[in-house]
């Protein structure tokens, strides 16, 4: 597994129309070491992707505007999630409060859609609220139907290397992935 984890980011240079994630995590590298070549002293911060990645924005048109807030549905701690009309899936906002830097979330992305393809996400563009930036990807909507064995979750996560930390934290010791399981009640 971590071969097809290095190849997914060794192909991040490989840019297609039907990859804004990898387009994305390409221009930033790209201006980046382009920015410390003259400027070697400064290292780039978030808020400087944020200026990158707002003039992506611009330059390719890529600021999403659509946001309904009477589709609101709900909200994690890092993202706002909106159902669209379709009922088959949702857009969300992600400010990536949690991740050093916006590559950092774009690279997660990556990994979670390779991990994942079922519930992949779609990076449609970007987002400004409250002079807040945002991600807006789309993702498939699965309405939950029974509540989650989290004692089958944790033997599926084992025998896929990860180790179990504390409450439903577990950490892949050869990948350097956190997991963090976040459940809600049932109604």
């Amino acid at each position: 597994m971590r071969d097809e984890i290095r190849d997914i980011l060794s192909r991040i240079g490989e840019v297609t129309d039907r990859n804004l994630i990898q387009t994305a995590l390409l221009y930033l590298s790209t201006s980046e070491s382009t920015g410390r070549t003259t400027q070697k002293t400064e290292l780039f911060s978030k808020k400087d992707e944020v200026k990158l990645l707002s003039l992506f924005s611009t330059q390719y048109d890529y600021w999403h505007s659509l946001i309904d807030d009477n589709q609101y549905i709900g909200e994690g701690a890092e993202q706002q999630v909106f159902l669209n009309n379709d009922g088959k899936s949702v857009t969300q906002i992600n400010d990536a409060i949690f991740y050093e830097s916006w590559k950092e979330y774009f690279i997660s992305l990556l990994i979670h859609n390779f991990l994942f393809p079922s519930t992949h996400y779609e990076l449609l563009g970007f987002y400004l609220k409250d002079n807040n930036f945002y991600s807006v990807v789309k993702q498939s909507f699965i309405e939950s139907t029974q509540p989650t064995d989290l004692d089958e979750l944790r033997k599926f996560l084992e025998r896929n290397g990860f180790k179990h930390k504390r409450n439903n934290d577990y950490y892949h010791p050869e990948w350097g992935i956190i997991l963090k399981i976040y459940t809600t009640k049932m109604s």
